[in-house]
């Protein structure tokens, strides 16, 4: 009696154990099968799979057979992607294996592998971005093949975090800092002294860019640099009676957007900044460095002191007054 009591107790343990150790074989067999084959080799077999079309019977529960151990794959379904209930979710047709592919034999010790995302993946990043494509496809995105990222080979995963509750991209709080952990010269410029205040997340990168690409410059939200900008600094759009030359044909002429060392994000301090058209008569054609020993002392003159051309030129933006011919009424 006393031996069939042990028996019965010891079984279950060791089916468990024996369990275990084989679903933890699997997975790291599973792990090293990219890193064994070359890429032109997993795509052939990808490829071989999908023509098969040799999905699991069961789903997404054949996976978790060896998977539900990790943190990160559990995560899975505390996001939409692995939202059961919701018909638009990847869970509502063919699971796991519709973003990752046929199963085939991959559970059962064959050299078959799965389609893998982010930069560990043996796959191109226009292969990774079709999976993304082939459900993501809306205006956003309409401009995706030749923008910036698809033409740098950026893929989707660089980015998004499917196997989350909480995408980082998509939350405001926290994409500036997923944008600027490649776009570092960005990053430099926006914690200098005048910046919009992408520093304190009171802005994001998507206020002013589309990162899926647009028919604009620098894949802007709008057609035009101004138009993106007038988007909030609508004071300055007019048209005005009289007009500033270089504020009509783009902003960044006089602005750096990202941020810059010197007031109002200017790319370089007035008089410099203006002299760099207005040098060709009158009083703008002497070089008036301030306080150096090439030029005048910053307090005792009106062209350097103070906000130097914009002393006088302060409506530099453009003037709808009679006599604003100058800019300065």
């Amino acid at each position: 009696m006393m031996t069939t009591m042990k028996i019965s107790r010891i079984f279950p343990a060791l089916i468990a154990t024996a369990l275990l150790c084989f679903g933890l074989t699997t997975q790291a067999h599973a792990a090293k099968w990219d890193e064994k084959m070359s890429p032109d080799e997993v795509e052939t077999l990808l490829d071989k799979k999908f023509a098969e079309g040799k999905y699991s019977s069961q789903g997404a529960d054949s996976c978790l057979a060896c998977h539900r151990r990790s943190e990160k794959v559990m995560d899975l379904f505390k996001g939409v992607h692995g939202a059961i209930e919701s018909s638009k979710s990847p869970m509502a047709g063919l699971q796991c294996e519709a973003c990752h592919g046929p199963q085939g034999t991959h559970n059962r010790g064959g050299r078959e592998p799965m389609i893998a995302f982010g930069p560990d993946s043996s796959l191109s990043a226009e292969k990774q971005n079709s999976v993304c494509m082939s459900c993501h496809q809306d205006d956003n995105r309409m401009t995706w093949n030749n923008s910036h990222h698809d033409n740098a080979d950026v893929s989707c995963a660089s980015c998004h975090s499917v196997h989350t509750a909480n995408d980082p991209i998509l939350d405001k709080k926290t994409e500036n800092e997923v944008c600027t952990s490649c776009h570092t010269k960005a990053k430099a410029d926006m914690h200098k002294r005048s910046s919009h205040p992408l520093k304190w997340d009171q802005m994001t990168c998507s206020d002013c860019h589309n990162p899926h690409g647009s028919l604009s410059d620098s894949d802007l939200i709008k057609p035009t640099i101004n138009e993106t900008c007038y988007s909030c600094h609508a004071e300055k759009r007019g048209p005005k009676l009289w007009e500033h030359a270089p504020v009509t044909e783009n902003c960044v002429s006089c602005h750096s957007p990202h941020g810059s060392v010197h007031d109002g994000m200017l790319k370089t301090r007035a008089p410099q900044l203006c002299q760099q058209c207005h040098a060709s008569d009158g009083h703008a054609s002497n070089a008036y460095l301030g306080n150096t020993g090439m030029g005048s002392n910053v307090n005792d003159n009106a062209f350097t002191g103070g906000r130097s051309c914009l002393n006088c030129h302060n409506q530099i933006h453009g003037s709808n007054h009679p006599s604003g011919k100058l800019l300065q009424r």
